[in-house]
């Protein structure tokens, strides 16, 4: 079988497709098809160094797939069964502890193989009508979204989000808000990639290039009150302008940090006069994937993939998502 190592972290030239065999399965576990993955920032990050990792590693946390086969003591799954993966494969309920965060392709080897022996509680069930490709973008970027606005914003309909640029977890924040009600403001610096966001249903749309303190267009635009949800995924260059766009009491849930670690200005003092809520988020734990699932069985959305690429044109793939070409996700193929 195919699997793409990263031999030593640090840069996109330190991949290497190799052959191997297939995995054999303990007692406890399943062997996976995998058929698709998606790639997302912190998989970036492990490539480029700036998340350690053992040289060796196969790196992606996104996955769906086909159950090959399955160990004696698997109760969980039968061979056919299609499943996803979980970006931390052992935090199953309950609040985030340390030693249940693993995250795989990071701690662990991850997705960016054809086949992968793994423990049965280690993935989840997908969407029934989604394809395995539509499906392997969801683990991160869409659990991500959910748990930002659904389990820690308590999101309403009627109510607003501002969703900054066009990546996945943006893209997808801006889906399950429209679908539950909500009028969403959307940041972009192209026009081309305006116009897609209008398609996917963005009442308004900001151009942080021409309005650099996009905050204050926020304002302007929402009668001066702010919206009651920012998906901040920028990090130190956004988040100033993302207090300054929230409502008095609103929710930021915060997830990236594309424009860098640290804040240029000092701005608690705004978050405590504001008296906003901040929620740090990473993905979630397993019963909220489900919860995820389970909404999705039943609605309209389906994930925007804008890019695909074969397992061995990942060092490909990852520059792509560096020159920002992409709108929505970039999927990896296995097959």
């Amino acid at each position: 079988m195919r699997q793409m190592k990263l031999s030593k972290p640090g840069g996109l030239d330190k991949f290497s497709l190799q052959e191997v065999d297939i995995p054999k399965v303990e007692d406890n576990e399943i062997l996976i098809k995998v058929n698709s993955s998606s790639l997302n920032y912190h998989d970036l990050m492990c490539a480029l160094g700036l998340i350690p990792t053992d040289d060796g590693r196969v790196l992606l946390g996104d996955a769906a797939g086909e159950v090959a086969e399955i160990g004696a003591a698997v109760r969980n799954w039968q061979v056919g069964d299609k499943v996803m993966s979980a970006c931390f494969p052992n935090w199953i309920d309950g609040p985030p502890r340390y030693e249940l965060l693993s995250f795989i392709g990071d701690n662990q080897d991850g997705y960016a193989t054809e086949y992968i022996a793994i423990n049965e509680k280690a993935v989840t069930k997908m969407p029934s009508k989604w394809s395995l490709q539509e499906a392997a973008t969801l683990p991160c970027a869409g659990l991500t979204a959910w748990r930002a606005l659904v389990d820690e914003g308590k999101l309403e309909s009627g109510q607003s989000v501002l969703v900054q640029g066009t990546g996945g977890v943006s893209i997808i924040a801006l889906q399950f808000a429209k679908e539950m009600g909500a009028k969403v403001i959307a940041t972009t610096s192209s026009e081309e990639k305006a116009e897609k966001l209008k398609v996917l249903g963005a009442d308004e749309i900001i151009n942080y290039k021409e309005h650099p303190k996009w905050g204050e267009k926020v304002l302007e635009l929402t009668n001066n009150e702010g919206v009651d949800h920012v998906v901040e995924v920028g990090g130190g260059e956004t988040f100033s302008e993302s207090i300054r766009a929230v409502k008095l009491g609103g929710h930021i849930a915060l997830i990236g940090v594309l424009s860098g670690p640290a804040a240029n200005e000092l701005v608690l003092p705004r978050i405590f006069l504001k008296q906003v809520r901040t929620s740090g988020i990473a993905m979630a734990n397993h019963q909220s994937q489900k919860a995820m699932v389970d909404y999705l069985e039943n609605s309209k959305i389906k994930p925007v993939i804008s890019d695909s690429f074969d397992l061995s044109e990942l060092a490909s793939a990852f520059q792509h998502q560096i020159d920002n070409k992409h709108f929505g996700k970039i999927s990896i193929t296995m097959e």
